[in-house]
């Protein structure tokens, strides 16, 4: 069983540096142009994929019907465990505002954003709950960037950290009751040579 995590299409917020979390920001259209480019990158590569499940905020959820429909596959219904962090008061602001507000320390305050913790036990569950239920398919997971960076430490077990990128692929295949990561964070897809930090490495299956 392998399970594709993309991180949704660029939206405006994110060109503007704003925190989105569960803000429901629709993609732009250069987020449009990027899923097409996975979606094209994904028509062209050995792996099958069985069917597309985002976390129903409506810039993952359109970056799926893209992608999917590129690949003659459904989407399943959305499935909120993969929604962005909460933030909660600092949604909506740039750094510099988020500074000026609450200080260079605001995401060490309660500001009603979701912990560490929250986070990593929501998203282990719903991998654990796809390979219980789709143990013979592979699935794409449209999320978001800072869910998805959680995830990542319990899936590559500190191994990487990068910025996730918009559109960044990461697989993970089921083995042996465990997860293990065969590509992480990688952008290939939307440049013309990949640049240093655009996560193109590979990681050897166990």
């Amino acid at each position: 069983m392998l399970i594709g995590l993309v991180r949704h299409g660029l939206t405006d917020w994110n060109a503007m540096g704003k925190i989105q979390g569960q803000t429901d920001i629709p993609l732009n259209e250069e987020g449009r142009r990027q899923a097409r480019l996975l979606g094209e990158r994904l028509r062209q590569e050995p792996y099958h994929w069985d069917f597309a499940i985002s976390s129903g905020l409506s810039r993952a959820e359109e970056t799926a019907q893209i992608i999917a429909s590129m690949l003659g596959i459904p989407v399943a219904d959305p499935d909120p465990r993969v929604r962005e962090r909460r933030y909660g008061q600092v949604e909506g602001l740039t750094a510099e505002e988020r500074e000026a507000r609450f200080g260079t320390d605001w995401h060490q305050q309660d500001l009603g954003q979701e912990s560490d913790v929250e986070l990593m036990s929501r998203g282990l569950v719903f991998l654990d709950d796809m390979a219980i239920k789709h143990r013979n398919s592979n699935i794409l997971v449209v999320s978001h960037g800072g869910f998805l960076a959680q995830l990542y430490k319990l899936v590559c077990r500190g191994q990487l950290s990068q910025r996730i990128g918009n559109l960044s692929l990461t697989i993970v295949e089921r083995k042996d009751d465990d997860w293990s990561p065969l590509l992480y964070n990688c952008t290939k897809h939307l440049l013309t040579e990949p640049a240093e930090g655009q996560g193109t490495n590979v990681l050897p299956t166990k």
